[in-house]
């Protein structure tokens, strides 16, 4: 009878398409981490694969050379320092010329119970994956990120120290320990073959010859990210160049968490101080992080709503994980515009705050420098620079705990600088504009949430070196997030939550000159839909499902997907690598 009462109650909520307020999402999502620890009997035996949807990395028809840099269990070590490797690729490896590709390869299995959990693998303190671990079950779970590194070539090919932080616990309730293996893959080149990674301006083709970490040094208990815990923080590092740099780019690394893990849903402070509300995060939805450089803002980044394998409702991601959730994006901010200040000599510094920040934000860099093999000093001059104002307006009509809310965001940031190198004098212009909206509507004394979310990001670099050389780059995106959620209390200290959340990524990129051009699109789109029966924080029983459709269209390959899932089980899985298919599939108007 009650499972009767149950499955009726579900539908109820599936018809009326009630969602789980973002409120108790806040309450409630750290014990489903810790607490959905209870399944069935299962006849399952072999480990559940987990994954993320994405394109497979193409590689040259070479044999690889394969190294094993790590292997170890993450058990105790939560607030301890990095686990540390020497890496020696030379010891394992020959490299009569430059490889095609560099692939790393996590691999982790875990059985039990456990939380998710960020983690950053560093190599000489530069971040080259950040990602978060998937959730295991009793009869085990194992997962495998492959990350094309070719961009690190000129720190791979040297002997460095690899550390790699993932913070665990394990005790009588939380059992799970992370068996990990970090595996280094390199493909000789190979014909024509063009390593990715190269100097995007074709100036010089061996890419960044230079990789300095913008990050916390070793000793360290925790990793070697900075930590942001509100608006008023700021926190950074000092650097000095070489004085044959040309070409600089600044790659970020961002995770949210804690109370700003869920900060596309934050309410707005004055509807939490009118409703005399306490313990629910505030400041509203937007977020930004601020990168400046000897003080002034040389780039803004409006992050992916990552959603983690714990997060919202966990049966979601299991075994199709959130969208960036294992391999989380990172951001780049062309600095090139201002070598001409900075390439004197002198310590300079880099510093990253985050707009409307609550604790936590986990954030560092890498500064990507190309340097001149035929000259010992380049010189530059920074011609223009502009960072517009943060335009924000909110828009708040509310009664007690139900109404609606409207927040909308621009900013715009230009950059130019000329450098002169042996490849001549070589103008640079950077042009970000931002654009947010978040609409929030809130029900049902404030339990009931309706979240829509779009983030767009238009970004263009033109290069000159004569009148016969102009590359012109550029870049849209568009991040969208869909949400919807409700609870029900049941009686009996027993309730239902509902979720339903949608995930989505638009980009297209265009490079051209006057003598070839290239271009890609992508549209990614994941919808889940779940329930949960909780009873004294206990989760007894739920439900997760997921589909997910990944397009791209590239120049030389083309890949599609379409996949759905169900409390671990996949439902559906169609892939396909021809153009012919995709090419009649069109994209949005940007």
């Amino acid at each position: 009878m009650a499972s009767s009462f149950l499955l009726l109650l579900f539908h109820l909520f599936l018809v009326r398409h009630l969602p789980l307020s973002a409120a108790n999402l806040r309450e409630t999502t750290s014990f489903f981490r810790s607490q959905l620890i209870s399944e069935p009997p299962s006849a399952v035996t072999t480990p559940t694969i987990f994954f993320e949807v994405t394109k497979p990395i193409p590689l040259p028809e070479t044999k690889p050379c394969s190294y094993l840099a790590l292997q170890h269990d993450f058990a105790y070590t939560y607030g301890k320092p990095p686990v540390l490797a020497e890496y020696n690729p030379a010891s394992h490896c020959s490299f009569p010329r430059k490889p095609a590709k560099i692939i790393l390869e996590w691999t982790a299995a875990c059985r039990g119970r456990q939380f998710d959990r960020i983690f950053g693998v560093w190599l000489g303190g530069v971040e080259i994956l950040r990602s978060c671990t998937a959730e295991p079950r009793a009869t085990g779970i194992v997962w495998t990120v492959k990350k094309d590194v070719t961009r690190y070539y000129s720190l791979l090919m040297s002997n460095q120290t690899l550390a790699v932080y993932l913070g665990n616990i394990v005790d009588s309730t939380y059992t799970g320990v992370y068996h990990v293996n970090v595996t280094f893959h390199y493909y000789p080149s190979e014909g024509n073959y063009v390593a990715s990674g190269a100097g995007s301006n074709n100036l010089d083709d061996s890419g960044a010859g230079l990789i300095l970490p913008i990050s916390r040094n070793l000793p360290l208990n925790d990793g070697l990210w900075f930590e942001i815990e509100n608006s008023k923080d700021s926190k950074g590092a000092e650097f000095k160049i070489p004085p044959n740099v040309y070409k600089a780019v600044l790659e970020v690394y961002v995770s949210f968490h804690e109370d700003d893990e869920f900060w596309f849903g934050n309410y707005p402070n004055e509807y939490i101080y009118a409703n005399n509300l306490t313990g629910v995060a505030g400041n509203g939805p937007f977020r930004e992080v601020v990168v400046s450089l000897d003080g002034s803002i040389v780039g803004a980044i409006w992050p992916f709503t990552v959603i983690y394998t714990g997060g919202v409702n966990p049966l979601l991601w299991r075994p199709i994980t959130g969208i960036g959730s294992f391999d989380l994006p990172s951001y780049d901010i062309e600095i090139t515009p201002f070598l001409g200040t900075i390439l004197d000599g002198k310590d300079h510094n880099f510093t990253f705050r985050v707009t409307n920040a609550l604790n936590v934000w986990y954030i560092d860099a890498n500064l990507h420098l190309w340097l001149d093999k035929r000259s010992q000093k380049t010189r530059g001059k920074l011609l223009e620079h502009s960072s517009s104002p943060l335009t924000l307006s909110l828009f708040s009509n509310f009664t007690g705990f139900d109404g609606s809310f409207v927040t909308n965001v621009s900013r715009s940031i230009v950059s130019s600088g000329w450098v002169e190198s042996s490849h001549g004098v070589i103008t640079t212009k950077s042009l970000q504009e931002l654009g947010y909206s978040n609409f929030m509507s809130l029900g049902n004394e404030g339990d009931l949430q309706i979240l829509h979310q779009v983030i767009n990001l238009n970004n263009s670099i033109d290069t000159i070196l004569s009148s016969a050389f102009h590359l012109s780059a550029i870049s849209f995106k568009k991040f969208g997030l869909h949400l919807h959620s409700d609870s029900m209390d049941i009686g009996n200290g027993t309730y239902v939550s509902v979720a339903n959340v949608t995930l989505a990524i638009e980009e297209k990129e265009e490079e051209t000159s006057a003598s070839a051009s290239s271009s890609s699109r992508l549209k990614n789109v994941q919808n889940g839909q779940g329930y949960m029966l909780v009873k004294g924080n206990i989760v007894v029983s739920g439900l997760g499902s997921t589909q997910q459709e990944y397009h791209f269209i590239g120049d030389e390959s083309c890949y599609f997907r379409n996949v759905s899932s169900s409390n671990y089980t996949i439902l559906h899985d169609e892939q396909r690598d021809s153009c012919g298919y995709d090419k009649r599939w069109t994209f949005p108007a940007q």
